[in-house]
């Protein structure tokens, strides 16, 4: 079946589309119709029907027969072990937790907080939870107490599972003082904490409260899985929000376990039995959605990653990783790559690796240059597809369905909207602009199944944040345009275009434009202050190892590219070469804070900063270009 038919049977009958897709999973009752309102802003997907999230990821391939099939796969980089758990030992595992969980007084609609690293308990600890009907909150794992703290008293939950200490290539990042400081901190206090220990790092459990994750489970009763309504609540994952309150985007069970089951095939071309792999965090939607959930649900072997693409040992590991289990699909960030091709610009450890069973590259999290993606392309002689989506939504807005049909690849558009999102671009007025034309990315409500239907304890603020600005859609944030062959182009955040002169400008482009330079590895280009263009753009470089050019000649030529192919209206000429960028722990850049840093105004450093000294180097190397401005002279 082609792309086009698929999509136009999704437009024809978009409710009777979606049942279809239901009858693929396993409903204790099958829901009687696909919404439970006419509401498009809370369509209720799926509400009537009964299922159970853990179910449809374990115990239905145990009991199809498939129990002695690798359901995980741990490959932890920084500790040196491999470890591969059948769908019938994590049955046996999520149902003892659920049980002593159960024993402990936790019930359905009960909130469990899980601030883990990259261990296979952190999975075992999401299942469990959705086993009893209990609604999970994962906190990245070495999260700031303060955030943790902010998080506590928004879920509200009875319970903490953690582990001891978190592990990086270069220190060990004790756990549980965060937790304890956190606890003090926070007003809502849980009734108890279980606490994996781990030989890098034992924490010292509190008395009455604490429990050593081994014990707690060692003579529990096995729970079975308990059938929930469509649309309760499987887990809360937490989001930056802009005034520095996370919101807690929801994920209700039905929509969640129908939509991620059709992407594995659809999207990323596997079939039950398939090695996949994300590398990404359980702290992350991405870790939610595809390190846990759809591999599972779909029946394919999902590898479980703790490390980093380099110096875990060196920049050969994820090749390592992919020869080594036979991974088929393999999904991570653009920001991998880019840090790869930094320390290994000519590949030479790809070159020690089999990459004979990978069909195929998926990226996702962030804008992918056109130069990270053909260099991929060339060193790995495999197909790379962007695909975009955000934590909102859960899974693909817009990809390349290769499952489906395999479209012709545009380099830097991540290709065509998916059955369910009706998308558009819209000017400031909220009129639909015509193709090729720079606005506003928005779907047409309802979303789809999967997708958040409000925010935690936080309806007006959802309201707010997604569907105030333009009524009957959803606002994404993010700016673009859909080109006359109806692929998306998604150019930057809404915040990333500047306006210079009069100009709309995205600065999305000049990175693109950037990184074609042969020394550039990686680049950010923010706005900033100017008094009499309103803004400029800035660029920031990082540069390939081994690079010997001076780093004015790069400067130099690096605004001469990007004057070249926009033009003079860019106003480019503001450069710097940096050692690194500021990123979040998932590896996106940080731009909004480096225009912060740029303008000089006060810079709150966000939770999620995987290195708060990197923004010392930048005011410096900003300060050498004779930035901030003085007050008078800013806009």
């Amino acid at each position: 079946m082609r792309y086009a038919d698929v999509y136009a049977d999704w437009q024809a009958d978009p409710d009777g589309w979606w049942m279809a897709q239901a009858e693929k999973v396993h409903w204790d009752r099958f829901p009687t119709r696909a919404r439970a309102s006419d509401d498009p802003t809370n369509p209720g997907w799926f509400a009537d029907g009964l299922l159970n999230t853990c179910y449809n990821a374990v115990d239905r391939h145990v009991a199809d027969g498939r129990g002695e099939q690798a359901a995980l796969i741990w490959d932890s980089a920084v500790t040196g072990t491999i470890e591969r758990i059948t769908f019938a030992e994590l049955q046996e595992s999520c149902a003892r937790l659920a049980g002593a969980l159960r024993a402990r007084g936790i019930e359905k609609g009960d909130r469990v907080v899980i601030y883990m690293p990259m261990v296979p308990e952190a999975i075992v600890a999401m299942l469990a939870c959705t086993r009893i009907g209990a609604i999970h909150s994962v906190v990245f794992g070495g999260f700031a107490a303060s955030e943790l703290a902010i998080r506590i008293d928004d879920a509200r939950p009875k319970a903490i599972l953690a582990a001891s200490c978190g592990i990086e290539p270069t220190r060990v990042v004790p756990y549980k003082p965060l937790i304890d400081a956190a606890i003090d901190q926070a007003e809502a206090k849980p009734e108890f904490c279980v606490v994996l220990q781990r030989d890098a790092a034992k924490a010292d459990l509190v008395a009455g409260r604490d429990h050593d994750w081994h014990d707690f489970v060692s003579d529990a009763e096995p729970a079975d899985c308990l059938p929930v309504e469509g649309d309760h609540p499987c887990y809360i994952l937490y989001t930056s929000g802009t005034t520095g309150r996370p919101k807690g985007v929801v994920r209700l069970t039905g929509g969640h376990v129908v939509a991620l089951n059709w992407t594995m095939k659809a999207i990323y071309d596997v079939d039950p039995g398939d090695v996949f792999w994300a590398a990404s965090d359980v702290g992350w939607v991405v870790g939610h959605s595809y390190i846990c959930y759809a591999p599972l649900f779909h029946g394919n072997t999902s590898v479980v990653f703790e490390g980093k693409p380099i110096g875990t040992p060196d920049a050969g590991t994820f090749w390592r990783v992919i020869s080594d289990h036979g991974v088929k699909s393999f999904f991570t960030a653009p920001t991998t790559f880019r840090a790869i091709l930094r320390a290994d610009p000519e590949a030479a450890e790809l070159a020690k690796h089999d990459l004979s069973k990978l069909n195929a590259i998926y990226l996702a999290g962030e804008r992918a240059d056109p130069a990270t993606i053909e260099w991929v392309r060339e060193k790995t002689g495999k197909p790379v597809y962007d695909h975009w989506w955000q934590t909102e939504t859960g899974y693909t807005i817009a990809g390349n369905p290769t499952g489906i049909e395999v479209l012709p690849v545009k380099i830097g558009s991540p290709t065509v909207p998916m059955p369910g999102y009706d998308m558009c671009v819209l000017d400031d007025d909220g009129r639909e602009a015509d193709p090729g034309t720079l606005g506003s990315i928005a779907i047409r409500l309802p979303l789809p199944p999967g997708c958040l239907p409000t925010l935690w304890n936080a309806r007006a603020r959802f309201e707010e944040a997604y569907l105030e600005r333009f009524p009957g859609y959803y606002t994404t944030g993010d700016a673009g345009k859909i080109d006359a062959d109806g692929y998306v182009w998604i150019m930057a955040r809404t915040d990333d275009v500047i306006n210079v002169a009069g100009h709309r400008l995205s600065t999305g482009l000049m990175e693109e434009i950037l990184t074609t330079h042969p020394d550039v590895a990686e680049c950010a280009v923010v706005g900033v202050a100017d008094a009499l263009k309103g803004q400029l753009p800035m660029g920031f470089l990082t540069l390939k190892a081994g690079c010997t050019t001076p780093e004015a000649e790069i400067v130099a030529e690096c605004v001469a590219l990007v004057r070249d192919r926009i033009g003079p209206v860019a106003a480019f000429k503001l450069a710097v070469v940096v050692e690194r960028l500021p990123k979040t722990r998932s590896g996106k850049i940080l731009r909004s804070t480096i225009a912060g840093v740029a303008d000089g105004g006060a810079v709150k450093v966000p939770a999620t900063i995987d290195d708060p000294a990197i923004l010392d180097e930048i005011r410096e190397r900003i300060a050498s270009i004779g930035y901030p401005l003085p007050e008078g002279q800013r806009q």
